[in-house]
């Protein structure tokens, strides 16, 4: 078997679900990042009725039901329609490639633009870059989402200011709630016409922003952790995956906003709850660690992740994160992590320091007891 994945070159949608290893991964673009307590209990249900009970919070903030019988699908999507979380077309789906920052108030910048957003994409006005193309919505006081992938970004300047960014760029151009998405759709109609996918493809290959990007964009704070917030309770799941159990005891709770950390933010919580399969603890091992759901979950996998992650996460150093990767495609990571493990073969995987899963390995071919070793020696190290 080759160890070159097939690159499909989109990502899963609910109108456009893709094969994996465990039937189809239906991934649901939701609305504001935010569920209702009645949607959160409908798409349980539906996760039991249609898939095989497992939900996963994606990095990009979505939420994905696996297992679907393809035979079925179409009833699972009726479904969803009744609950609000389909598109009109499988065309604004694509283009409604939305991150949200989920600590958003009702009227907010946030709040405003994502709304804005999702007009123009129903409508087709956000132009088709590529289905990867995405917007990270984040004008909060200060951002929090500059370490997750987007190509179009929204945020608030040390000045109070709204800047409208292009990933890569150091610097970001005032706008107005007014004119915040007729500027977007001109960068995204930029980025489409220096011929690239990426809007930092096309500064890497030299391009130059229109006028007006000369505005010092703010640094981001550090991903949030679990704990209280103004906004409710953030709490995580394990690689983020959740069975529909989960699910419907946190409906229990309040309305839920879906993150791209695979967290979930209870809303209005003001004490973090007591569920066996939640992490509540910012200290907990497990969040040191990511991993994709690996083989045989997926076709593309070429060995094991999550359980290996699960047995290597006390042993990864402190401040670090470990990547286990089942491809060189890297979805569960696709910036570079302090350490990565990418699955060869079985039992088998190459080791790469401060890369991507495709990156040049700095060890090949270990067993997971060599990687335990390695890791074990590094914590030590002074």
């Amino acid at each position: 078997m080759s160890t070159v994945p097939v690159i499909k070159g989109w990502c899963p949608g609910a109108l456009r679900p893709m094969l994996s290893g465990d039937g189809l991964v239906v991934r649901l673009r939701v609305p504001q990042g935010r569920l209702t307590p009645a949607q959160a209990r409908g798409v349980a249900e539906l996760a039991l009725r249609y898939g095989n009970g497992m939900l996963d919070l994606s990095n990009r903030g979505n939420l994905q039901l696996r297992g679907i019988d393809p035979e079925r699908r179409e009833g699972l999507i009726d479904a969803l329609r009744a609950l609000a979380l389909i598109d009109v077309n499988e065309g604004a789906e694509r283009r409604r490639n939305l991150m949200v920052m989920p600590f958003w108030q009702a009227g907010d910048d946030t709040d405003h633009l994502t709304q804005q957003l999702t007009v123009a994409a129903q409508s087709h006005a956000l132009p088709a870059v590529s289905s990867k193309f995405g917007y990270a919505v984040d004008a909060g006081a200060q951002p929090v989402l500059q370490a997750d992938p987007a190509d179009i970004r929204f945020e608030r300047a040390a000045d109070g200011r709204l800047l409208l960014c292009a990933e890569g760029a150091e610097m970001g151009k005032p706008i107005s709630r007014d004119t915040a998405v007729t500027e977007a759709i001109a960068l995204a109609a930029w980025v489409r016409a220096q011929g690239a996918t990426r809007a930092a493809h096309a500064l890497e290959a030299g391009a130059t922003l229109p006028p007006g990007f000369d505005h010092p964009r703010q640094s981001a704070l550090s991903t949030p952790t679990l704990g209280l917030y103004p906004a409710g309770a953030l709490v995580a799941c394990a690689f983020g995956q959740m069975d529909a159990e989960t699910l419907t005891a946190l409906a229990d709770l309040g309305p839920l906003r879906l993150t791209p950390w695979r967290m979930v933010l209870i809303e209005g919580a003001t004490e973090l709850p007591d569920l066996p399969s939640l992490i509540t603890d910012a200290a907990d091992p497990l969040l040191r660690v990511v991993a994709c759901i690996g083989a045989p979950g997926c076709a593309q996998g070429r060995g094991e992740t999550r359980g290996l992650a699960r047995r290597l996460a006390a042993v990864v150093p402190k401040g670090q994160r470990l990547h286990v990767s089942g491809c060189a495609k890297g979805c569960a990571a696709p910036r570079a992590t302090d350490i990565t493990l990418t699955a060869t073969a079985p039992a088998r995987y190459d080791l790469i320091q401060e890369g991507r899963a495709d990156a040049p390995p700095d060890l090949r071919g270990l067993s997971p007891a060599a990687i335990a070793s390695y890791l074990r020696k590094s914590a030590d190290a002074p």
